[in-house]
Protein backbone atom coordinates (compact mmCIF):
# COMPACT_ATOMS: atom_id res chain seq x y z
CA UNK A 1 0.00 0.00 0.00
CA UNK A 2 2.87 2.23 0.66
CA UNK A 3 3.74 2.30 -3.14
CA UNK A 4 -0.16 3.95 -4.04
CA UNK A 5 -0.05 6.25 -1.31
CA UNK A 6 2.12 9.59 -1.55
CA UNK A 7 3.15 11.53 1.39
CA UNK A 8 0.42 14.06 1.26
CA UNK A 9 -2.45 11.56 1.60
CA UNK A 10 -3.76 11.42 -1.89
CA UNK A 11 -2.64 9.83 -4.93
CA UNK A 12 -3.95 10.72 -8.67
CA UNK A 13 -5.76 8.29 -10.83
CA UNK A 14 -6.83 7.80 -14.81
CA UNK A 15 -9.84 6.01 -14.53
CA UNK A 16 -11.34 3.56 -17.08
CA UNK A 17 -13.98 1.23 -17.98
CA UNK A 18 -13.32 -2.65 -19.88
CA UNK A 19 -16.29 -4.23 -20.13
CA UNK A 20 -18.38 -2.33 -17.98
CA UNK A 21 -16.02 -2.63 -15.09
CA UNK A 22 -14.53 0.32 -13.62
CA UNK A 23 -10.86 0.45 -13.52
CA UNK A 24 -7.90 2.76 -12.80
CA UNK A 25 -3.89 3.31 -12.72
CA UNK A 26 -1.62 5.14 -10.99
CA UNK A 27 -1.56 8.41 -13.36
CA UNK A 28 2.41 8.14 -12.75
CA UNK A 29 2.34 4.84 -14.04
CA UNK A 30 0.37 6.50 -17.71
CA UNK A 31 2.85 8.29 -20.04
CA UNK A 32 0.35 8.88 -22.18
CA UNK A 33 -3.53 8.49 -23.55
CA UNK A 34 -4.27 8.57 -26.99
CA UNK A 35 -7.02 7.89 -29.82
CA UNK A 36 -6.40 4.12 -31.21
CA UNK A 37 -3.61 4.41 -34.25
CA UNK A 38 -3.52 1.93 -36.88
CA UNK A 39 -2.88 -1.57 -35.26
CA UNK A 40 -0.21 -3.24 -37.76
CA UNK A 41 -1.27 -7.52 -37.04
CA UNK A 42 2.22 -9.56 -35.64
CA UNK A 43 2.05 -13.65 -36.20
CA UNK A 44 3.07 -15.70 -33.61
CA UNK A 45 1.80 -13.49 -30.53
CA UNK A 46 -0.20 -14.54 -27.41
CA UNK A 47 -4.12 -14.11 -28.03
CA UNK A 48 -4.28 -10.53 -25.91
CA UNK A 49 -1.84 -8.87 -28.72
CA UNK A 50 -4.05 -6.48 -30.82
CA UNK A 51 -0.99 -5.20 -33.12
CA UNK A 52 2.00 -3.01 -33.17
CA UNK A 53 1.67 0.80 -32.75
CA UNK A 54 4.25 2.88 -34.20
CA UNK A 55 4.90 6.09 -31.92
CA UNK A 56 7.07 9.03 -32.67
CA UNK A 57 9.09 6.63 -34.46
CA UNK A 58 8.81 3.59 -31.92
CA UNK A 59 7.32 0.84 -32.43
CA UNK A 60 5.32 -0.48 -29.17
CA UNK A 61 3.16 -3.79 -28.89
CA UNK A 62 -0.83 -2.95 -27.72
CA UNK A 63 -2.44 -5.60 -25.81
CA UNK A 64 -6.40 -5.74 -25.55
CA UNK A 65 -7.59 -5.22 -21.37
CA UNK A 66 -11.15 -6.87 -22.78
CA UNK A 67 -9.02 -9.97 -23.65
CA UNK A 68 -6.63 -10.18 -21.02
CA UNK A 69 -9.77 -10.49 -18.54
CA UNK A 70 -11.67 -12.46 -20.80
CA UNK A 71 -14.27 -9.78 -21.47
CA UNK A 72 -14.03 -9.76 -25.61
CA UNK A 73 -17.00 -8.88 -27.14
CA UNK A 74 -18.31 -7.50 -24.46
CA UNK A 75 -17.71 -3.91 -24.60
CA UNK A 76 -20.13 -0.99 -23.89
CA UNK A 77 -23.00 -1.34 -25.78
CA UNK A 78 -22.82 -5.12 -25.95
CA UNK A 79 -21.12 -5.11 -29.22
CA UNK A 80 -17.85 -5.52 -30.29
CA UNK A 81 -18.30 -3.34 -33.38
CA UNK A 82 -18.28 0.58 -32.74
CA UNK A 83 -16.75 0.09 -29.47
CA UNK A 84 -13.53 0.99 -30.91
CA UNK A 85 -15.07 4.71 -31.89
CA UNK A 86 -14.74 5.42 -28.30
CA UNK A 87 -11.51 3.60 -27.55
CA UNK A 88 -8.77 4.58 -25.54
CA UNK A 89 -4.51 3.81 -25.73
CA UNK A 90 -3.04 3.61 -22.34
CA UNK A 91 0.76 3.76 -22.68
CA UNK A 92 2.67 2.40 -20.10
CA UNK A 93 6.49 1.94 -19.51
CA UNK A 94 7.41 -2.14 -18.52
CA UNK A 95 10.93 -3.60 -18.52
CA UNK A 96 12.02 0.18 -19.71
CA UNK A 97 10.20 -0.02 -22.87
CA UNK A 98 6.57 1.20 -23.89
CA UNK A 99 3.68 -1.27 -23.94
CA UNK A 100 0.29 -0.31 -24.97
CA UNK A 101 -3.23 -1.47 -23.37
CA UNK A 102 -6.36 -0.72 -25.42
CA UNK A 103 -9.13 -0.21 -23.13
CA UNK A 104 -13.28 1.00 -23.56
CA UNK A 105 -13.08 4.34 -22.32
CA UNK A 106 -11.36 6.75 -20.47
CA UNK A 107 -13.60 8.07 -17.85
CA UNK A 108 -11.10 10.68 -16.15
CA UNK A 109 -8.39 11.88 -14.10
CA UNK A 110 -9.18 12.46 -10.42
CA UNK A 111 -7.21 12.91 -7.02
CA UNK A 112 -8.23 10.07 -4.28
CA UNK A 113 -7.88 10.36 -0.65
CA UNK A 114 -5.97 8.17 1.37
CA UNK A 115 -9.38 6.57 3.40
CA UNK A 116 -10.97 5.43 0.01
CA UNK A 117 -7.73 3.69 -0.96
CA UNK A 118 -7.76 -0.23 0.39
CA UNK A 119 -6.30 -3.44 -0.16
CA UNK A 120 -7.64 -5.57 -3.61
CA UNK A 121 -9.47 -8.13 -1.34
CA UNK A 122 -11.74 -5.29 -0.14
CA UNK A 123 -13.63 -5.04 -3.60
CA UNK A 124 -13.47 -8.62 -4.95
CA UNK A 125 -14.29 -9.04 -8.34
CA UNK A 126 -13.96 -13.39 -8.92
CA UNK A 127 -13.54 -12.04 -12.99
CA UNK A 128 -9.68 -10.66 -12.27
CA UNK A 129 -6.83 -12.17 -10.81
CA UNK A 130 -5.79 -10.68 -7.10
CA UNK A 131 -2.24 -10.95 -8.59
CA UNK A 132 -3.08 -8.41 -11.32
CA UNK A 133 -4.68 -6.22 -8.85
CA UNK A 134 -2.42 -2.96 -6.74
CA UNK A 135 -5.43 -2.24 -4.47
CA UNK A 136 -8.99 -1.13 -4.75
CA UNK A 137 -10.36 2.58 -4.94
CA UNK A 138 -14.16 2.58 -2.80
CA UNK A 139 -16.80 3.74 -4.01
CA UNK A 140 -19.05 6.66 -1.56
CA UNK A 141 -20.39 9.85 -1.61
CA UNK A 142 -21.29 9.38 -4.74
CA UNK A 143 -18.36 8.31 -6.04
CA UNK A 144 -17.94 5.20 -8.43
CA UNK A 145 -15.11 2.72 -6.98
CA UNK A 146 -12.70 0.81 -9.14
CA UNK A 147 -9.87 -1.88 -8.98
CA UNK A 148 -6.56 -0.68 -9.74
CA UNK A 149 -4.36 -2.39 -12.31
CA UNK A 150 -0.62 -3.62 -11.42
CA UNK A 151 0.02 -3.49 -15.11
CA UNK A 152 3.47 -5.62 -14.54
CA UNK A 153 2.21 -8.76 -13.86
CA UNK A 154 -0.20 -8.44 -16.31
CA UNK A 155 1.93 -7.78 -19.38
CA UNK A 156 4.30 -10.56 -17.68
CA UNK A 157 1.67 -13.18 -17.92
CA UNK A 158 1.03 -12.32 -21.58
CA UNK A 159 4.37 -13.08 -22.44
CA UNK A 160 5.45 -15.87 -20.11
CA UNK A 161 7.53 -17.58 -22.54
CA UNK A 162 9.63 -14.79 -23.29
CA UNK A 163 13.44 -14.45 -21.84
CA UNK A 164 16.23 -11.94 -22.02
CA UNK A 165 19.48 -13.36 -23.69
CA UNK A 166 21.31 -14.43 -20.51
CA UNK A 167 18.28 -13.09 -18.23
CA UNK A 168 15.71 -15.20 -16.56
CA UNK A 169 12.72 -16.88 -17.89
CA UNK A 170 9.52 -15.15 -18.11
CA UNK A 171 11.38 -11.72 -18.58
CA UNK A 172 9.82 -9.61 -21.24
CA UNK A 173 11.76 -8.21 -23.74
CA UNK A 174 10.53 -5.58 -25.63
CA UNK A 175 13.25 -4.27 -27.75
CA UNK A 176 11.50 -1.35 -29.83
CA UNK A 177 14.02 0.74 -29.11
CA UNK A 178 17.19 2.04 -27.99
CA UNK A 179 17.62 2.26 -23.87
CA UNK A 180 15.39 4.80 -22.60
CA UNK A 181 16.53 7.99 -21.76
CA UNK A 182 17.06 9.08 -18.18
CA UNK A 183 13.88 11.20 -16.71
CA UNK A 184 15.44 14.13 -16.80
CA UNK A 185 16.66 13.98 -20.34
CA UNK A 186 13.18 13.07 -21.33
CA UNK A 187 11.88 16.19 -19.33
CA UNK A 188 13.97 18.47 -21.39
CA UNK A 189 13.33 16.72 -24.62
CA UNK A 190 9.62 16.48 -24.09
CA UNK A 191 6.59 18.43 -23.04
CA UNK A 192 3.59 16.04 -21.60
CA UNK A 193 0.34 18.27 -22.16
CA UNK A 194 -3.59 17.36 -21.80
CA UNK A 195 -5.40 17.95 -24.79
CA UNK A 196 -8.81 20.04 -24.67
CA UNK A 197 -11.72 20.90 -26.46
CA UNK A 198 -13.67 24.09 -26.40
CA UNK A 199 -16.25 24.94 -28.98
CA UNK A 200 -14.90 22.08 -31.57
CA UNK A 201 -11.13 23.34 -31.17
CA UNK A 202 -8.24 22.29 -29.44
CA UNK A 203 -6.15 23.57 -26.72
CA UNK A 204 -4.19 22.10 -24.57
CA UNK A 205 -2.74 22.77 -20.92
CA UNK A 206 0.68 21.45 -18.97
CA UNK A 207 0.21 18.09 -17.40
CA UNK A 208 2.38 19.67 -14.54
CA UNK A 209 -0.40 22.59 -14.49
CA UNK A 210 -3.58 20.42 -14.20
CA UNK A 211 -4.59 18.57 -10.92
CA UNK A 212 -7.23 16.27 -11.56
CA UNK A 213 -10.34 16.17 -14.77
CA UNK A 214 -13.90 16.35 -13.05
CA UNK A 215 -17.45 15.95 -14.81
CA UNK A 216 -19.09 19.29 -14.52
CA UNK A 217 -21.48 19.03 -10.86
CA UNK A 218 -25.06 19.31 -11.30
CA UNK A 219 -24.98 22.15 -9.05
CA UNK A 220 -22.79 25.35 -9.84
CA UNK A 221 -23.10 28.26 -7.32
CA UNK A 222 -23.91 31.00 -9.89
CA UNK A 223 -21.94 34.66 -8.84
CA UNK A 224 -24.01 38.12 -9.50
CA UNK A 225 -23.08 40.57 -11.53
CA UNK A 226 -20.06 38.08 -12.61
CA UNK A 227 -18.19 38.70 -16.07
CA UNK A 228 -19.35 35.96 -18.12
CA UNK A 229 -16.42 33.59 -17.89
CA UNK A 230 -16.68 33.95 -14.23
CA UNK A 231 -19.32 30.79 -14.31
CA UNK A 232 -19.81 30.57 -10.62
CA UNK A 233 -18.44 28.28 -8.02
CA UNK A 234 -18.12 24.13 -7.39
CA UNK A 235 -17.38 21.97 -4.36
CA UNK A 236 -14.37 19.46 -4.57
CA UNK A 237 -13.67 17.40 -1.73
CA UNK A 238 -15.56 20.38 0.56
CA UNK A 239 -13.96 23.40 -0.66
CA UNK A 240 -14.98 25.82 -3.30
CA UNK A 241 -13.19 25.92 -6.68
CA UNK A 242 -13.93 28.97 -8.63
CA UNK A 243 -15.22 27.62 -12.11
CA UNK A 244 -14.25 29.78 -15.65
CA UNK A 245 -15.38 28.89 -18.84
CA UNK A 246 -12.93 28.92 -21.33
CA UNK A 247 -15.47 29.31 -24.39
CA UNK A 248 -16.22 32.44 -22.69
CA UNK A 249 -12.69 33.53 -21.71
CA UNK A 250 -12.08 33.20 -25.43
CA UNK A 251 -15.04 35.05 -26.09
CA UNK A 252 -15.79 31.42 -29.03
CA UNK A 253 -19.49 30.47 -29.92
CA UNK A 254 -22.50 30.91 -27.48
CA UNK A 255 -21.90 28.80 -24.50
CA UNK A 256 -23.62 25.06 -24.21
CA UNK A 257 -25.19 24.57 -20.98
CA UNK A 258 -22.90 24.56 -17.96
CA UNK A 259 -23.62 21.17 -16.73
CA UNK A 260 -22.01 19.09 -19.49
CA UNK A 261 -18.49 18.93 -19.84
CA UNK A 262 -15.27 19.04 -17.93
CA UNK A 263 -13.43 20.78 -15.32
CA UNK A 264 -10.08 20.60 -15.29
CA UNK A 265 -8.53 22.17 -12.13
CA UNK A 266 -5.48 23.84 -12.46
CA UNK A 267 -2.57 24.59 -9.92
CA UNK A 268 -2.32 28.48 -9.68
CA UNK A 269 -0.34 31.17 -8.09
CA UNK A 270 -4.19 31.87 -6.42
CA UNK A 271 -4.87 28.58 -5.42
CA UNK A 272 -6.75 25.44 -7.82
CA UNK A 273 -9.09 27.13 -10.37
CA UNK A 274 -11.43 24.50 -12.00
CA UNK A 275 -11.77 25.28 -16.55
CA UNK A 276 -14.51 24.60 -17.73
CA UNK A 277 -14.59 22.72 -21.23
CA UNK A 278 -16.07 20.35 -23.21
CA UNK A 279 -13.94 17.86 -23.45
CA UNK A 280 -10.49 16.28 -22.47
CA UNK A 281 -9.52 14.52 -25.03
CA UNK A 282 -5.60 12.94 -25.17
CA UNK A 283 -2.66 13.41 -22.83
CA UNK A 284 0.39 13.66 -25.50
CA UNK A 285 4.26 13.92 -24.74
CA UNK A 286 5.31 16.33 -27.89
CA UNK A 287 8.65 16.73 -28.58
CA UNK A 288 10.00 20.36 -27.66
CA UNK A 289 10.77 20.93 -31.04
CA UNK A 290 7.72 20.73 -32.77
CA UNK A 291 6.50 23.29 -30.16
CA UNK A 292 6.87 26.63 -31.43
CA UNK A 293 6.29 30.28 -30.33
CA UNK A 294 3.63 32.16 -31.11
CA UNK A 295 4.37 34.35 -34.15
CA UNK A 296 5.46 37.53 -33.43
CA UNK A 297 2.22 39.66 -35.22
CA UNK A 298 0.26 37.92 -32.89
CA UNK A 299 2.99 37.54 -30.06
CA UNK A 300 2.56 41.46 -29.64
CA UNK A 301 -1.28 41.53 -28.88
CA UNK A 302 -2.74 41.27 -25.11
CA UNK A 303 -5.32 38.30 -26.32
CA UNK A 304 -2.40 35.96 -27.09
CA UNK A 305 -0.46 36.62 -24.07
CA UNK A 306 -1.97 33.13 -22.26
CA UNK A 307 -0.39 31.17 -25.16
CA UNK A 308 3.22 29.67 -24.35
CA UNK A 309 3.19 28.10 -27.73
CA UNK A 310 1.82 26.36 -30.90
CA UNK A 311 2.23 22.58 -30.90
CA UNK A 312 2.61 21.11 -34.58
CA UNK A 313 1.76 17.26 -34.93
CA UNK A 314 1.22 15.22 -37.69
CA UNK A 315 3.43 17.01 -39.71
CA UNK A 316 1.88 20.62 -39.06
CA UNK A 317 -1.87 19.57 -40.24
CA UNK A 318 -2.45 19.66 -36.16
CA UNK A 319 -1.59 22.79 -34.45
CA UNK A 320 -2.58 22.65 -30.99
CA UNK A 321 -2.29 26.31 -28.99
CA UNK A 322 -0.15 25.44 -25.78
CA UNK A 323 -2.05 27.68 -22.88
CA UNK A 324 0.05 28.97 -20.15
CA UNK A 325 -1.88 28.29 -16.78
CA UNK A 326 -0.33 31.28 -15.15
CA UNK A 327 -1.29 34.04 -17.12
CA UNK A 328 -4.20 32.52 -18.54
CA UNK A 329 -6.37 34.45 -15.98
CA UNK A 330 -5.18 37.50 -17.51
CA UNK A 331 -6.96 37.25 -20.38
CA UNK A 332 -6.77 40.66 -22.57
CA UNK A 333 -5.51 42.53 -19.67
CA UNK A 334 -1.44 42.55 -20.75
CA UNK A 335 -0.26 45.14 -21.80
CA UNK A 336 0.44 43.52 -25.56
CA UNK A 337 4.29 42.54 -24.79
CA UNK A 338 3.14 39.45 -26.13
CA UNK A 339 5.69 36.48 -25.65
CA UNK A 340 7.96 37.62 -27.89
CA UNK A 341 10.74 37.82 -24.76
CA UNK A 342 10.19 34.53 -22.93
CA UNK A 343 8.80 32.00 -25.27
CA UNK A 344 10.89 28.97 -25.40
CA UNK A 345 13.44 28.63 -28.77
CA UNK A 346 13.36 25.39 -30.25
CA UNK A 347 15.85 26.05 -33.05
CA UNK A 348 18.26 23.22 -33.54
CA UNK A 349 20.90 22.23 -36.06
CA UNK A 350 19.11 20.14 -38.73
CA UNK A 351 21.22 16.61 -39.54
CA UNK A 352 22.23 16.42 -42.89
CA UNK A 353 23.04 12.25 -44.18
CA UNK A 354 26.06 12.53 -46.28
CA UNK A 355 25.33 10.91 -49.77
CA UNK A 356 27.12 7.58 -48.54
CA UNK A 357 25.15 7.47 -45.59
CA UNK A 358 21.84 8.17 -47.91
CA UNK A 359 22.94 5.18 -49.95
CA UNK A 360 22.62 2.36 -47.53
CA UNK A 361 20.36 0.43 -47.59
CA UNK A 362 18.39 -3.05 -48.20
CA UNK A 363 16.16 -4.15 -50.85
CA UNK A 364 13.17 -6.06 -50.04
CA UNK A 365 10.31 -8.03 -51.81
CA UNK A 366 7.05 -6.63 -49.73
CA UNK A 367 4.29 -8.20 -49.82
CA UNK A 368 0.93 -8.24 -48.33
CA UNK A 369 -1.20 -10.89 -45.56
CA UNK A 370 -3.35 -10.91 -43.47
CA UNK A 371 -3.56 -6.94 -43.69
CA UNK A 372 -0.05 -6.04 -42.55
CA UNK A 373 2.88 -5.87 -44.75
CA UNK A 374 5.86 -7.96 -44.83
CA UNK A 375 9.55 -8.10 -46.28
CA UNK A 376 12.04 -10.82 -47.34
CA UNK A 377 15.31 -9.58 -48.59
CA UNK A 378 15.82 -10.07 -52.88
CA UNK A 379 18.86 -12.16 -52.77
CA UNK A 380 16.25 -14.70 -50.70
CA UNK A 381 13.63 -14.21 -53.53
CA UNK A 382 14.17 -16.23 -56.40
CA UNK A 383 10.68 -15.19 -58.01
CA UNK A 384 7.52 -13.89 -57.99
CA UNK A 385 4.29 -16.04 -59.79
CA UNK A 386 0.36 -16.05 -59.68
CA UNK A 387 -1.08 -18.24 -58.04
CA UNK A 388 -1.65 -21.42 -60.07
CA UNK A 389 -4.98 -22.68 -60.74
CA UNK A 390 -4.51 -26.26 -60.14
CA UNK A 391 -3.01 -27.87 -57.10
CA UNK A 392 -1.89 -31.34 -56.38
CA UNK A 393 -2.92 -32.00 -53.26
CA UNK A 394 -0.22 -33.59 -51.00
CA UNK A 395 -0.92 -36.81 -48.68
CA UNK A 396 -0.19 -36.29 -45.33
CA UNK A 397 0.79 -33.02 -45.38
CA UNK A 398 0.28 -30.46 -42.45
CA UNK A 399 -2.38 -27.98 -42.90
CA UNK A 400 -0.18 -25.30 -43.60
CA UNK A 401 0.71 -27.23 -47.11
CA UNK A 402 -1.73 -26.16 -49.82
CA UNK A 403 -0.39 -28.72 -52.15
CA UNK A 404 2.11 -28.86 -54.83
CA UNK A 405 2.74 -27.50 -58.36
CA UNK A 406 5.68 -27.73 -60.63
CA UNK A 407 8.26 -25.29 -61.85
CA UNK A 408 10.28 -25.17 -64.65
CA UNK A 409 10.70 -29.39 -64.79
CA UNK A 410 10.72 -29.13 -60.48
CA UNK A 411 8.30 -29.75 -57.45
CA UNK A 412 7.39 -26.74 -55.54
CA UNK A 413 6.11 -26.67 -52.26
CA UNK A 414 3.07 -24.54 -51.27
CA UNK A 415 2.43 -22.94 -48.17
CA UNK A 416 -0.30 -21.29 -46.88
CA UNK A 417 1.77 -18.37 -45.04
CA UNK A 418 -1.49 -17.49 -42.82
CA UNK A 419 -2.00 -20.81 -41.49
CA UNK A 420 1.53 -21.52 -40.78
CA UNK A 421 1.85 -18.46 -39.33
CA UNK A 422 -1.91 -18.73 -37.62
CA UNK A 423 -3.46 -15.51 -38.94
CA UNK A 424 -6.84 -15.33 -39.14
CA UNK A 425 -8.11 -16.68 -42.45
CA UNK A 426 -10.21 -14.10 -45.01
CA UNK A 427 -8.82 -10.73 -43.64
CA UNK A 428 -6.94 -7.98 -45.64
CA UNK A 429 -7.62 -10.25 -49.05
CA UNK A 430 -7.87 -8.61 -52.25
CA UNK A 431 -10.95 -8.22 -54.71
CA UNK A 432 -12.64 -11.14 -56.35
CA UNK A 433 -10.62 -11.06 -59.27
CA UNK A 434 -6.99 -11.74 -57.18
CA UNK A 435 -5.84 -14.82 -56.67
CA UNK A 436 -2.96 -13.67 -54.86
CA UNK A 437 0.74 -14.49 -55.54
CA UNK A 438 3.35 -16.72 -54.90
CA UNK A 439 6.41 -15.74 -53.71
CA UNK A 440 9.19 -18.36 -54.37
CA UNK A 441 11.94 -18.46 -51.82
CA UNK A 442 14.89 -20.60 -51.02
CA UNK A 443 17.67 -21.12 -48.47
CA UNK A 444 20.72 -23.71 -49.27
CA UNK A 445 18.89 -26.87 -51.02
CA UNK A 446 15.27 -25.73 -49.42
CA UNK A 447 12.49 -24.07 -51.30
CA UNK A 448 9.10 -23.25 -51.11
CA UNK A 449 6.30 -21.26 -52.77
CA UNK A 450 4.26 -18.77 -49.97
CA UNK A 451 0.90 -18.12 -50.80
CA UNK A 452 0.16 -14.48 -49.85
CA UNK A 453 -2.51 -12.06 -50.66
CA UNK A 454 -0.60 -9.51 -52.77
CA UNK A 455 2.39 -8.05 -53.84
CA UNK A 456 3.23 -4.52 -52.74
CA UNK A 457 6.73 -4.10 -55.30
CA UNK A 458 10.43 -4.11 -54.00
CA UNK A 459 11.48 -1.46 -51.41
CA UNK A 460 14.65 -0.08 -50.62
CA UNK A 461 14.48 0.57 -46.80
CA UNK A 462 17.40 3.08 -45.21
CA UNK A 463 19.26 1.37 -42.83
CA UNK A 464 18.09 4.43 -39.94
CA UNK A 465 14.40 3.03 -41.00
CA UNK A 466 15.27 -0.56 -39.40
CA UNK A 467 15.34 -0.98 -36.22
CA UNK A 468 14.35 -4.21 -34.03
CA UNK A 469 10.92 -5.84 -33.41
CA UNK A 470 9.30 -5.80 -29.86
CA UNK A 471 9.71 -9.83 -28.85
CA UNK A 472 6.21 -11.37 -28.15
CA UNK A 473 7.26 -14.50 -28.31
CA UNK A 474 10.26 -16.64 -29.03
CA UNK A 475 8.92 -18.24 -32.28
CA UNK A 476 7.88 -14.71 -33.59
CA UNK A 477 11.70 -13.48 -32.33
CA UNK A 478 13.35 -15.83 -34.79
CA UNK A 479 11.12 -15.00 -37.66
CA UNK A 480 10.71 -11.60 -37.06
CA UNK A 481 13.61 -9.49 -36.17
CA UNK A 482 13.34 -6.02 -37.37
CA UNK A 483 10.59 -3.32 -38.50
CA UNK A 484 10.99 -1.36 -40.99
CA UNK A 485 9.51 2.33 -40.82
CA UNK A 486 8.52 4.22 -43.61
CA UNK A 487 6.90 7.46 -44.19
CA UNK A 488 6.20 9.51 -46.96
CA UNK A 489 4.19 11.81 -48.44
CA UNK A 490 1.98 11.64 -44.82
CA UNK A 491 1.98 7.92 -45.22
CA UNK A 492 3.13 5.82 -43.03
CA UNK A 493 4.11 1.97 -43.71
CA UNK A 494 4.94 -0.35 -41.05
CA UNK A 495 7.01 -3.48 -42.75
CA UNK A 496 7.51 -6.32 -40.65
CA UNK A 497 11.01 -8.09 -42.29
CA UNK A 498 11.05 -12.19 -42.22
CA UNK A 499 14.06 -14.21 -42.00
CA UNK A 500 14.08 -16.64 -44.70
CA UNK A 501 16.33 -19.15 -43.54
CA UNK A 502 14.09 -19.57 -40.36
CA UNK A 503 11.35 -19.06 -41.97
CA UNK A 504 11.77 -22.54 -43.79
CA UNK A 505 12.96 -23.81 -40.33
CA UNK A 506 9.64 -23.22 -38.72
CA UNK A 507 7.77 -26.36 -37.05
CA UNK A 508 7.20 -29.22 -39.54
CA UNK A 509 8.45 -27.06 -42.78
CA UNK A 510 12.07 -28.34 -42.89
CA UNK A 511 11.49 -32.03 -42.74
CA UNK A 512 8.79 -31.76 -45.17
CA UNK A 513 10.95 -29.70 -48.11
CA UNK A 514 13.55 -32.23 -47.73
CA UNK A 515 11.25 -35.22 -48.24
CA UNK A 516 9.88 -33.43 -51.68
Amino acid sequence: MAAIIRRDGVRSFVFFTVGGMGLALPLDSVLEILRPPALVPIPLGPPSLEGLARRRGAVLPVIGLRRVLGLAGTGEGGADDGETKAARLLIVRHNGQPVGLLVDRVSGLSAVDEDRIADAGAAPDPSIDADLLAGAILAGDGRDGALILDPDPLIERQFVDLGRAGGPAGTADFSVSAQPKTAAVVRQDEEQLVVLTVAEQEFSLPVAAVREVVPVPETVIRVPRARPHLLGMMTLRDALLPLVGLRELFGLDAAKDVGRGKVAVLRTAEGPVGVVVEDVREILRVPRERIDPVPPLMAREAEFEDMDGIARLDGGARLIPVLSAGRLFRHGAGNGAGLGGDARGHEGEAAVATEAEAERAEAFVVFRLAGAEYGLPVAAVQEVLRQPDAVTPLPNAPDFVSGVTTLRGAVLPLVALRRLLRLPEGQGLGGEGDRGRVVVIAAGAARAGLLVDGMAGIVRIPDGAIGPAPVVSQAQHRLIRRIGALESGGERRMILLMDPAELLDMDQLADLLAAV
